[in-house]
């Protein structure tokens, strides 16, 4: 175990290949005790805006054991991450102490929720609507765009006039909101075997490696982080497929968050001039395929998703900015 642990501080390639690892066999752990959960008697699906995976019946000890799990594993992340910026002043190839103990904590919390499912099964879900999960990852993508405004531009290298207060201040407390998205959306779901909660759990495990690896050149790691932000594309458009089919609404996923990928993401890691033109190229001529089978006149489903994100960075840029100078106003 030291030899293994010394080999990781030595690479940040090293950690992020234990991460994948590790979250690939957690991800099958969950469908291994999943098979257990089979009998479980739920109620009908009654929509898009209904979380079919919660208990017709739920009693205070399925909702405190969900709630408190989740609160006990979000106070411990929070904790860890005040305690790194607080007492570490510099990024490492490998592992502080720190991000062990991190790791540890999350995967004891991912052991807790495993065993939580099995005698109560429910999760955050029976108390808070579908749309609150969804959001907080969308809200995480968001501010990932703001940070990154200045390094890579917003719009086909176009940075938005976003004050470096405002994107400082995202950069400094970004780790606490990251951490609460990926923890909220873990315990909002049960620990189900289903082909959409297995590939969600597999993100999720990410995300937490990630929140885990603060100041390690891992955790910076431009192509990591350019994953991170690319696999909300095929989880949404493959649980899009599974939930309604190969005519349903998986292209304004898939060629959504794409656009994203190329008006925005891959400006930042390096990738040539004509590379660039090659992979915007061939997104446009997919679309077009994929919208002449379609029907051009639902191409506009390109352009919601990306509209709707930088919509949202110039609203929570203003809404920083503005609790920023309320503070201000309020020690002066």
């Amino acid at each position: 175990m030291l030899s293994m642990l010394n080999d990781l501080r030595r690479s940040d390639r090293a950690v992020l290949v234990w991460g994948v690892a590790a979250s690939a066999l957690l991800t099958g752990l969950v469908w291994l005790l999943g098979q257990r959960l089979h009998g479980v008697a739920l109620l009908p699906d009654q929509g898009a805006s209904w979380y079919y995976w919660k208990l017709p019946d739920p009693t205070f000890w399925t909702r405190a054991s969900a709630w408190v799990g989740y609160a006990a594993h979000q106070l411990v992340s929070w904790g860890l991450i005040y305690h790194a910026q607080t007492r570490i002043r510099r990024y490492t190839t490998g592992l502080h102490r720190v991000n062990v103990i991190a790791l540890a904590a999350n995967a004891a919390f991912i052991g807790l929720h495993a065993v939580q499912t099995q005698v109560f099964y429910d999760g955050l879900a029976q108390d808070v609507s579908i749309f609150s999960s969804q959001g907080s990852v969308v809200l995480l993508l968001v501010v990932v765009l703001l940070m990154e405004n200045r390094r890579r531009g917003l719009v086909l290298t176009w940075s938005a006039p976003i004050s470096a207060q405002v994107v400082g201040f995202a950069r400094r407390y970004h780790g606490y909101l990251f951490s609460w998205a990926a923890i909220y959306t873990f315990w909002y779901h049960p620990m189900e075997s289903s082909s959409g909660h297995l590939i969600g759990f597999f993100y999720v495990f990410l995300l937490l490696v990630q929140s885990s690896l603060m100041f390690t050149t891992s955790h910076t790691n431009r192509w990591w982080t350019l994953t991170l932000e690319l696999l909300v594309a095929v989880h949404g458009t493959l649980v899009a497929v599974m939930n309604s089919g190969p005519n349903g609404m998986w292209p304004m996923f898939f060629f959504g968050f794409v656009a994203i990928f190329v008006l925005t993401q891959m400006h930042g890691v390096g990738l040539s001039t004509l590379a660039r033109w090659w992979i915007g190229g061939t997104f446009v001529v997919a679309a077009l395929a994929v919208y002449s089978w379609r029907g051009l006149g639902r191409i506009d489903e390109v352009v919601r998703i990306p509209l709707i994100e930088y919509l949202l960075v110039g609203v929570l840029a203003v809404l920083i900015w503005a609790g920023i100078r309320l503070a201000r106003l309020g020690r002066s």
